[in-house]
């Protein structure tokens, strides 16, 4: 299996060693300093703007009020007053629900807005948006098409944005994604991810976070659907900088050797019907399945941000009791409401800190 690592299938090989003598550095960080880190005022577009401490606050928030919510039936009106524009040029299952939800809980009030609401850049520019919902609410969660709209919405505006979802990125997945691993390993240090799908926003959110919690990346792509070349020259620095493991493959089962958790995604995305048939013969052999697991370490397990399609992961892996996927996606609910009074308070965490 070695032999392979370096076969003709492996396109990048940075910083990716033998676990034998090699030294994973500690990211264990105390409380006292990640209790001393702000995001009140801050926008969340992309995790590659947030640094480790950053984004294990945000984690270490969101488990605390899980814990003082769902565990202790605590009331917890911290946003009692405020409210949220939530512009959604995409539907949505678990961001709409979430965000909406969450944000009710904690006394808030959500505003939704689909495209036939509010024409974004069409009727209004984005500019003008910006500035308008900057004085009717207090943040905005915006689920769109470009990423370019985010950073113009955030740009103009004087409150908090959050990234829903755009072509370039998912930040709030991946929050979700490692609270559950989180809770399922007791810590995230020294954990092998690998991504067997294609290179998308989802995966380009792993690849500006997994090395800032000291967590090692291999990830598979079939030809022609790599992950974008700037994340990839970003993701082999921050690799380098701490330490971790990161390859880029073609070969799924290369990627999910040795590994402890296998990630899956839509090959299809919202605008990206046209293409379906191409798009499945292209990801022939791509299917995540027990085989595909017989190669991981003992203890692999299976997460996938859905919504599922039965040739991305058969049943038998989808339903076991490897299969983390809807305790993440509950956790997209805990996640985003963590996001939102970290960005809207200066609220500190009643719970010890987590051991990263």
């Amino acid at each position: 299996m070695l032999a392979r690592l370096f076969s003709a299938n492996c396109r990048v090989f940075k910083h990716f060693r033998s676990c034998a003598g090699h030294h994973t550095p500690s990211f264990s960080t105390g409380t006292a300093a990640l209790g001393s880190v702000k995001l009140k005022g801050r926008s969340f577009l992309t995790l590659k703007d947030f640094t480790s401490d950053e984004i294990k606050k945000l984690l270490w928030v969101s488990a605390d009020l899980k814990h003082r919510i769902k565990q202790k039936n605590e009331h917890l009106p911290l946003l009692q007053g405020k409210s949220i524009a939530m512009i959604f040029e995409k539907r949505s299952t678990r961001t709409r629900m979430s965000t909406e939800t969450g944000f009710a809980l904690l006394g808030g009030h959500p505003c939704f807005l689909t495209s036939q609401d509010i024409h974004l850049g069409v009727n209004e520019s984005s500019t003008d948006t910006a500035r308008v919902i900057s004085g009717l609410c207090d943040i905005v969660l915006a689920r769109v098409y470009s990423h370019s709209t985010l950073e113009e919405l955030a740009k103009e505006a004087s409150i908090p944005i959050i990234n829903g979802l755009s072509d370039m990125y998912h930040p709030i997945q991946i929050l979700a994604d490692f609270l559950t691993l989180q809770e399922h390993y007791g810590s995230l240090n020294g954990l092998t991810v690998s991504w067997i799908g294609d290179g998308n926003n989802v995966l380009h959110s792993f690849m500006m976070t997994a090395a800032k919690l000291g967590v090692h990346l291999k990830i598979a792509t079939p030809k022609g659907y790599d992950p974008d070349n700037s994340v990839i020259q970003e993701a082999q620095r921050l690799s380098k900088k701490h330490g971790t493991q990161l390859l880029l493959t073609t070969d799924p089962l290369e990627a999910a050797c040795d590994s402890n958790v296998l990630v899956t995604d839509t090959w299809v995305s919202m605008g990206q019907e046209e293409e379906k048939k191409k798009r499945l013969q292209d990801f022939g052999g791509y299917q995540i399945t027990m085989q595909t697991g017989s190669v991981a370490k003992p203890d692999w397990t299976f997460l996938h941000c859905l919504p599922r399609k039965m040739e991305e992961v058969d049943d038998q892996v989808f339903y076991s009791s490897r299969s983390l996927v809807f305790p993440e996606a509950e956790n997209r609910k805990w996640t985003i409401m963590g996001l939102m009074v970290s960005l809207l308070t200066d609220y500190s965490p009643k719970m010890p800190l987590m051991k990263f």
